[in-house]
């Protein structure tokens, strides 16, 4: 089963077909042998509007985000690009500009030429509409397409110290940690390497609960053993 927040409500959604005995080999790399899971019934799910992604390719995104003039006719914004992200531009690419006192004036422009210089590029962006009259500095964001990869959202991803996290659906209602490798952090999703396969469910909003309630019982039948044991 899936659960996805819609408008406020949630939507019930039969899960996908199994995945293959390749990517069942993944998971069993990378879960821990005594891993345990973490059950959460449907009521908990709609008290915490639980939402399910799958793992998939996806277009990644980043903005190049910098600060831009703007010349007299108020149609066309100059700034410099300094570092690695001087690479990442392109012409075409789209621009949110809005000047520092009114953030809500958002224009939108086009990358309309790249001019190499030291250290960097200098690129003019020209807007769809006159820019304000009373502003001549914007900050700008640049819309950069990394290209497709397997990636989740980036809030299903916990980080714990070196290492970070997802929650697995297992079966329905079931959900047991891995441990995932990182490539790629995007505006919205992240590159996974390694630890998922295409097609694997892992928890978007709620994974903090999750992941609260499965080092709970985990905490708990640990120290039940160990008194078993003392016994």
């Amino acid at each position: 089963m899936r659960y996805l927040a819609s408008h406020g409500l949630l939507v019930l959604l039969l899960a996908p077909p199994a995945i293959g005995a390749w990517a069942q080999g993944v998971r069993d790399l990378t879960r821990p042998a005594d891993a345990r899971d973490t059950v959460v019934s449907e009521s908990q799910a709609l008290d915490l509007t639980l939402t399910l992604t799958d793992a998939a390719r996806r277009t990644l995104q980043t903005w190049v985000r910098t600060a831009g003039t703007l010349d007299p006719s108020r149609s066309v914004l100059t700034a410099l690009i300094d570092g690695p992200q001087a690479g990442l531009v392109e012409i075409g690419q789209r621009v949110r500009a809005f000047p520092p006192e009114s953030i809500s004036s958002i224009y939108q422009a086009r990358i309309t030429e790249i001019i190499p210089r030291e250290g960097g590029v200098m690129v003019r962006a020209r807007l769809g509409s006159v820019g304000r009259e009373d502003s001549r500095h914007y900050l700008m964001e640049i819309l950069a397409e990394r290209g497709w990869f397997l990636s989740v959202p980036n809030e299903a991803i916990i980080e714990e110290e070196n290492r970070k996290v997802v929650y697995f659906q297992m079966h329905p209602g079931h959900f047991v940690p891995l441990e995932i490798h990182t490539g790629l952090r995007g505006e919205l999703y992240t590159e996974i390497t390694d630890g998922l396969a295409e097609g694997d469910q892992v928890v978007t909003f709620g994974s903090f609960f999750i992941d609260a309630e499965y080092k709970l019982n985990s905490s708990e039948q640990t120290a039940m053993g160990d008194a078993h044991r003392n016994h």
